[in-house]
């Protein structure tokens, strides 16, 4: 298994009513995470609202977290931006407090060549020479795709350890693995793809899903792993239709909501999200409930 393990959770950002940061749901949510299939937790990245949160909320939660869960599972810090400088401050701050590792977007809006790109994750990574970090191509998000090239390039940066790949290509996936030694780690950043890109070389997934089902993912890639692929097979088969159905509007709008359901207090998204999506509901209410994740009744 690879230094961050096989399922990490994108973790939500629980919000009270009046919009503020519920750092008691933050610490419970985090705790039950870990109990039930989380091997990391990737906080303050997309599915933590990471654009509509100020830094001090950021590196509040990371304390909270780190407190929380008291070494259980790692916890890699969402510091990216598409300012350098504000990337390797926010990094640099996280480092002290011994964080498990890094997370950096893509830069997005300012969309940067291919060489901008490696010079800004060289310049974060060698600032924080004893931080692991994790590149985060996105680019439906940023603008821009890290091309398998320039993850390659990085991979020679002794600590850019992993990629989570969002790009939704199987191809790409196999270039980057061709391309890097099998040290370098590929997470998934699709839900729904983490069976085939397993199939093509990747380690496991930064994953929303997990939030509601990181046991069965977590029994999906292991069988994977032991060659049990029709077993594998199946359990993706029986998860696909609450993958997909936890994307059918922007994330993470359908996973709050999800949660809600299940009586979590997390409250609702910040503006420019927006929740009032009766339809949703309806349609996470069927697929939960066909896997036995709300109570009948």
């Amino acid at each position: 298994m690879t230094q961050f393990g096989r399922v990490l959770t994108a973790m939500i950002t629980p919000f009270k009513d009046d919009g503020s940061v519920n750092y008691a749901v933050v610490e419970a949510l985090a705790v039950h995470l870990v109990e039930h299939g989380s091997d990391a937790l990737v906080v303050c990245g997309t599915t933590g609202e990471s654009p509509t949160l100020s830094w001090s909320e950021e590196y509040e939660l990371f304390q909270v977290i780190q407190k929380a869960i008291a070494g259980q599972a790692k916890i890699i810090a969402g510091t990216g931006s598409n300012s350098t400088q504000e990337a390797i401050a926010a990094t640099q701050k996280a480092d002290k407090l011994g964080l498990d590792g890094t997370l950096q977007v893509v830069p997005y809006y300012n969309k940067p060549p291919q060489e901008g790109l490696y010079q800004h994750f060289r310049a974060i990574a060698e600032a924080t020479p004893d931080l692991p970090l994790m590149l985060y191509n996105i680019p439906g998000r940023t603008g821009q795709n890290l091309q398998p090239e320039t993850i390659a390039r990085l991979a020679e940066v002794p600590n850019v350890v992993a990629v989570k790949e969002a790009s939704g290509s199987l191809d790409q996936v196999s270039h980057i693995r061709q391309l890097t030694s099998t040290e370098f780690s590929i997470y998934s950043g699709d839900d729904s793809l983490t069976l085939p890109m397993l199939a093509v070389g990747a380690q496991g997934v930064v994953s929303v899903a997990s939030h509601l089902v990181g046991q069965p993912l977590q029994q999906m890639i292991q069988a994977f792993e032991q060659g049990q692929v029709q077993t594998a097979s199946q359990i993706h088969l029986k998860l696909f239709p609450l993958l997909k159905a936890l994307f059918a509007t922007t994330n993470p709008i359908p996973v709050k909501a999800a949660l809600r359901l299940q009586g979590w207090q997390v409250g609702l998204t910040r503006l420019p999200l927006t929740d009032n999506l009766p339809s949703l509901d309806q349609t996470l209410q069927s697929v939960m409930t066909d896997l036995g994740l709300l109570e009948v009744g």
